[in-house]
């Protein structure tokens, strides 16, 4: 184990393959959604994969995800059987491996009560630690009214709640020899936040904590011009009362893929350390583990910042872990 051992980092962006998803998602289509990445790499996972990996770069513990394209595929009782799956399959490995993983379950959304159901089931039986949802589906955003009932409970149960990025129907192969995740993740995350901001979902889901992707891809660089519409239009302003800025600053953004200074001076014009936790996108980031420890190390955080990124946030949001 490296220097980075003695840290006990917390990854809240880490991937599991559970037996079955990549058939019934699709190999070609879990590799283009997921911008590219080779079979072998869906294929060869397992649990001690993760392990290994953990190990080199001194991370404590994973809390485990399905990536992109999630678990829907315009069936419902496929996606509840997947869903259902898949969140049996990463609750186990929790249990398994005691303290070395958790588990983000999924929903079957754009199925809202097959995925109430599996809140239930999840948080009750499963005892998860929280929800992925992807950033889109079928080219409804997650801010949508048709999905409140979805966020009423997640808020009521003060659940943390975490969003994948991935490319909508409506922009997939728009560039030549482009995968679409190079722009698409970016903007979909730009998206997401900006359908669930003037909603109002955020202001009204107060309890739920939100994670999103890649230090919150270009929603840092954009925040002024994302909150521009709150100052001319009186139904935004009801919806959120305390402004753009104010939901935006509570959100909680992770480092996958984005230990840069380029990715993190717009994020620290937004929030403070306290926010950033601590991501790689294993196994399926385009930087390795430890590509993205020596990146984060690299940005100039004092040492009580680096502790507040690499667990401490993390821990407060999942307690079992601190």
């Amino acid at each position: 184990m490296n220097d980075t051992g003695n840290r006990r980092l917390i990854d809240v962006h880490h991937h599991l393959v559970p037996p079955g998803y990549a058939e019934s998602a699709g190999r070609q289509r879990i590799q283009r959604q997921s911008g590219g990445r080779s079979n072998s790499t869906i294929s060869t996972w397992t649990p001690q994969t993760s392990l290994d990996a953990m190990d080199q770069c001194g991370i404590a513990t994973a809390i485990t995800s399905v990536s992109t394209p999630g678990t829907w595929f315009g069936n419902v009782e496929e996606s509840r059987r997947l869903s259902r799956d898949c969140n049996e399959y990463g609750a186990r490995l929790a249990r398994d491996f005691p303290g070395r993983f958790g588990a983000f379950a999924a929903l079957p959304l754009p199925d809202v009560e097959g995925s109430l159901r599996e809140i239930e089931y999840a948080l009750d039986v499963l005892k998860v630690d929280g929800f992925v949802l992807m950033t889109s589906y079928d080219n409804r955003w997650p801010g949508e009214c048709e999905f409140a009932p979805v966020f009423e409970e997640l808020n009521r149960r003060g659940a943390v709640v975490y969003f994948h990025p991935t490319a909508p129907a409506c922009c997939q192969n728009l560039i030549t020899d482009v995968v679409d995740a190079t722009v698409e993740y970016m903007f979909d995350t730009v998206r997401a936040v900006i359908s669930l901001l003037y909603s109002g979902t955020f202001s009204r889901c107060s309890d739920i904590r939100f994670i999103f992707s890649h230090n919150g891809s270009a929603v840092p660089l954009l925040q002024h011009r994302m909150s521009a519409p709150w100052h001319s239009n009186k139904v935004f302003a009801e919806r959120m009362p305390n402004g753009p800025q104010h939901e935006l600053k509570k959100l909680y953004y992770e480092t996958a893929g984005s230990t840069f200074p380029e990715s993190f001076a717009p994020l620290l014009q937004l929030v403070t350390p306290r926010n950033i936790l601590f991501g790689t996108d294993y196994p399926l980031g385009r930087m390795t583990v430890a590509e993205t420890m020596s990146g984060l190390m690299a940005q100039g955080f004092g040492a009580e910042e680096l502790r507040m990124i690499e667990r401490g946030n993390a821990a407060g949001l999942f307690p079992r872990f601190a």
